[in-house]
């Protein structure tokens, strides 16, 4: 009896860890510089094969294949098939690339993964999400910190080899505002919800204005307008659902509480970069990627090859090495061709039909919180993507296939009848009130 007791509890155990290692690993690809330089892209990888072992132990002890029924599985490992044919077939420019590009997006499918389903229930969804934010108020203070008494390091320690526009753990603004962007939505729908109430409630608001104030504080210009568009699209949404107006005052509250926390810190002419938005030579580099695609539009130049093959059309001069598109979309359509682009819409679409229904009931239940704040926060971040490289950044990456999953997984079948039950008792509850009446 005890033995069978055990061997009900092992499989809840490596559950647990597999939720903890994702998040552990995620906060390590974020502090060791974004996992950009090798050392820490090897150890990211290291550690998302050690989870994927892990889970499939779990799946071993439990004696059987569970796999949920997420939309976004079928594309991902349909673009996995695409890279394969690129090497087998030779069609990559350069081969070594691809093949080293290859395990990097294995690992981001094995993130999403874990996070489709593992963190599936209520009460995992609830520790994942609360985790996140104090990692992202605590990260967000460092970042501010650093920002206040710079010394032209990382960590006030480290010398980037490419001095860059530093900011967190990040040599780009840019990079530190996509991240945030991801993450400053869990704490902005928590805050306007029931989760939490009187004091609970306002410290996750002053987690939600810090996180977003170091967005403008970053310098971004791409990162404040994707956070601009992600206050509208949590607004119109909460509205669409026919919520309490107080929703959208409250949205409003949070950003003039964002703009008095610059002020307070003397930082109110960062808006002004508002109003600079000279395309300069991203766009010059869009159109020279448009010419690159034309020259393989079907299966393009293989995953990884962009600063390769770039040198040769690039219509502007610059003694700069350009090593990425800064636009995510353009370089997809350079790199693997219409089939990759396809694929891309295919997973976007799946993504949103998913999680759009996913997120209703945000107000009341842990679940729907967190995925409509992972559905908007993935809608930041590729927004971002049509100015940026954020999704060619490892950590970044990996943030957004991880919100990806959650936004849209199929909720497990205790969370599921939990949610019904509770619909009941509150129909039920709400027929009563009305006979009272």
């Amino acid at each position: 009896m005890n033995g069978g007791s055990a061997q009900d509890h092992t499989p809840r155990i490596l559950q647990s860890v597999l939720v903890l290692g994702l998040f552990v690993l995620l906060v390590f690809a974020v502090l060791a510089f974004g996992a950009v330089h090798e050392w820490s892209t090897f150890a990211f990888e290291a550690g998302a094969g050690a989870l994927f072992l892990i889970w499939a132990g779990n799946q071993f002890v439990s004696r059987q294949l569970k796999l949920s029924k997420n939309p976004l599985y079928l594309p991902a490992v349909l673009f996995f098939l695409l890279i394969l044919a690129q090497i087998v077939l030779h069609a990559s420019a350069y081969g070594y690339v691809t093949k080293y590009e290859v395990l990097q997006y294995v690992s981001y499918g094995i993130v999403l993964l874990i996070a489709a389903e593992c963190v599936r229930d209520e009460d995992s969804r609830k520790k994942f999400a609360f985790a996140l934010i104090v990692f992202g108020a605590l990260y967000a203070f460092f970042a501010l910190a650093q920002a206040l008494t710079p010394n032209g390091k990382i960590f006030w320690s480290y010398t980037p080899r490419f001095h860059g526009s530093i900011y967190g753990s990040y040599v780009n603004h840019d990079h530190y505002a996509g991240l945030m962007e991801m993450l400053v939505p869990i704490p902005l729908v928590v805050s306007m919800g029931h989760l939490f109430s009187g004091g609970k409630r306002a410290l996750v608001v002053f987690c939600a204005v810090l996180m977003a104030s170091t967005i403008f504080l970053s310098g971004s210009r791409g990162g404040m307008i994707a956070f601009v568009l992600e206050i509208v699209l949590f607004a119109t949404l909460t509205l669409m659902q026919r919520r309490n107006p107080r929703v959208a005052l409250g949205v409003v509250a949070g950003c003039v509480l964002v703009l008095a926390f610059l002020v307070f810190l003397g930082k109110g002419q960062v808006l002004g970069r508002l109003g600079d938005l000279g395309p300069g030579i991203r766009l010059d580099m869009t159109k020279d990627s448009i010419r690159m695609f034309l020259q393989r539009p079907v299966w393009g130049w293989g995953l990884g090859t962009f600063p390769t093959v770039y040198p040769t059309y690039r219509s502007f001069y610059t003694n700069l090495f350009i090593n990425e598109a800064h636009n995510d979309y353009a370089q997809l359509l350079v790199e693997t061709g219409l089939l990759g682009f396809a694929l891309m819409l295919w997973f976007l679409t799946c993504l949103y039909r998913r999680g759009l229904p996913t997120s209703r009931r945000w107000e009341f239940k842990w679940d729907g919180a967190l995925s409509l704040a992972a559905l908007v926060g993935c809608t930041g971040i590729l927004f971002h993507s049509f100015v940026d490289f954020n999704l060619q950044i490892p950590a970044n990456a990996a943030f957004f296939y991880v919100l990806a999953a959650l936004a849209a997984s199929e909720l497990s079948p205790r969370s599921s009848r939990s949610r019904r039950i509770r619909a009941t008792d509150t129909e039920e509850v709400g027929e009563l009130s009305g006979g009272g009446n």
